[in-house]
């Protein structure tokens, strides 16, 4: 890049992001911070045993109801050594997808704002959980994940540049936050 060119001016698609559209979307929210108000929407069905689907379709947000193009349909069940029929991955792999899938996101989008061209982005993602505590057995141990492993092989330009990008993927990490720094959960019961 010619160090007298501005971010503005690299060319519209880097590594497959429309940085016009990018950046153009940077500057309505920082216009408007009202429209950067998301709410995002699952409907989930129990099917039978542990197997259940969930529909991604509708959403909120940039102040109006939305749809995505498609319906995004998701299956979850448990494996049969866990007491399940293993149509589908279970619920807390689909955690593992959504932190790295998070920061694979945010790692594009940051790098083509940056001006920093990927060729592979890969991730291997590992989280250690012990079933006593899912299976009521040992009020001591917990339900969830006691740690989660990231790893990811960047290539493209210098490594530096890309160590900076990633680690920005991660400060920016929706998922990243909310695994780290927990979330209110709230919920609201209708028995018929």
């Amino acid at each position: 890049m010619n160090p007298s060119t501005t971010l503005t001016e690299q060319p519209e698609l880097r590594n497959g992001v429309d940085t016009k559209t990018l950046f153009a979307t940077l500057d309505v929210v920082k216009s408007d911070p009202e429209i950067a108000e998301f709410q995002f929407r699952a409907e989930n069905t129990w099917i039978n045993g542990t197997h259940n689907r969930t529909v991604i379709h509708r959403f909120f947000g940039a102040k109006q109801e939305l749809e995505h193009r498609q319906p995004t349909v998701i299956e979850a069940d448990h494996p049969t050594v866990l007491v399940g029929a293993d149509h589908a991955p279970t619920p807390v792999e689909y955690l593992l997808h959504a932190i790295s899938a998070c920061i694979t996101s945010g790692l594009a989008n940051i790098a083509a704002a940056r001006g920093v061209n990927l060729t592979e982005v890969s991730s291997t993602v590992e989280g250690d959980i012990n079933v006593l505590g899912i299976l009521g057995l040992d009020p001591e141990v917990r339900n969830g994940y006691t740690a989660i492993r990231l790893s990811f092989t960047l290539k493209g330009d210098e490594p530096e540049k890309l160590r900076a990008v990633l680690e920005q993927s991660v400060r920016r990490s929706a998922v990243y936050d909310v695994l780290t720094n927990g979330v209110p959960i709230s919920i609201d019961v209708v028995t018929g």
